[in-house]
């Protein structure tokens, strides 16, 4: 089965790529993989202050996850799947893809404000030409409603 990978962070662009990816997903009889990566520098604290932080760190992500988890399983009859990881969001979502061979498309979603389409989004279509998968770039600004129509 194709997978699809997208990120998930606090960026307003990330609701977007998701309803991209589940909706790709339930048109092609695919799945999601929904990776969330933690910075390394979250944790530079005392090791039992750091473990508390990691704990605090994981359970924000699992129960934003489950919000995006339960309107694909409700809606699209889609079942994701939930990887965290920890270190810089690039290196880990490369290594992600390369470890799950059934990965075989990475979506991103892209910022539509003077900053640019986000920092993750610059540096791997950068890296376009090496990358083992296809990229689709979501635009944060794009209408459920247009989604729904190109997916």
């Amino acid at each position: 089965m194709r997978k699809f990978l997208v990120v998930l962070d606090d960026s307003r662009e990330c609701l977007n790529a998701m309803r991209f990816a589940a909706m790709r997903a339930s048109r092609t009889g695919g799945g999601v993989v929904v990776l969330s990566v933690i910075p390394p520098d979250e944790f530079n604290h005392w090791v039992g202050v750091g473990e508390i932080m990691r704990e605090e760190a994981r359970e924000r992500i699992e129960v934003h996850y489950e919000v995006f988890a339960k309107w694909m399983r409700d809606r699209l009859n889609v079942h994701p799947e939930l990887v965290i990881r920890e270190g810089e969001a690039v290196p880990e979502i490369l290594a992600q893809i390369r470890e799950d061979e059934q990965i075989g498309v990475l979506v991103l979603g892209a910022g539509n404000d003077r900053g640019g389409p986000g920092p993750i989004v610059a540096q791997l279509t950068r890296e376009a030409g090496s990358l083992p998968v296809p990229i689709t770039i979501v635009p944060g600004d794009i209408s459920k409603e247009r989604l729904e129509s190109i997916t």
